[in-house]
């Protein structure tokens, strides 16, 4: 049990860094990671990662908002619907079986990876520059 605590709070470190260093959500890593190496239940790891993001995101916000990183007026209309399609994918995640639920979780995973790596090698041949003709 001590040593399962350990590695949560570990795994909590490693995730809230990432996620706020790169502006992820940490659902992304804690997960698969929860799944993975805790066996839990893909509900119970959404949920449970649902649960940890909150007050994560509240610290890093604090954070960005002390630099003026925030655009208030952008984020608060995008946070009304965000809370309206938070209620919507709830409803539907829990009418879901965990396998499909996992399953459509990897198939996003591997489809933000495919886009941001897509990105990043478009962007890395535009950054090259041209050869000197003369």
């Amino acid at each position: 049990m001590i040593l399962e605590v350990a590695g949560l709070i570990v795994l909590g470190l490693i995730a809230g860094s990432i996620a706020a260093a790169l502006g992820i959500g940490g659902g992304v890593i804690y997960v698969p990671a929860l799944v993975v190496l805790f066996s839990f239940d893909q509900h119970i790891a959404q949920g449970t990662s649902l649960a940890i993001i909150l007050p994560a995101a509240v610290v890093a916000t604090v954070a960005h908002t002390r630099l003026g990183n925030v655009r208030w007026r952008l984020a608060m209309p995008i946070a009304v619907a965000g809370i309206a399609g938070a209620a919507l994918g709830a409803w539907i995640a829990l009418s879901l079986d965990a396998e499909v639920l996992r399953r459509l979780f990897g198939v996003f995973l591997l489809l933000v990876a495919a886009r941001m790596g897509w990105r990043t090698y478009r962007l890395s041949d535009q950054s090259v520059p041209e050869p000197d003709p003369s």
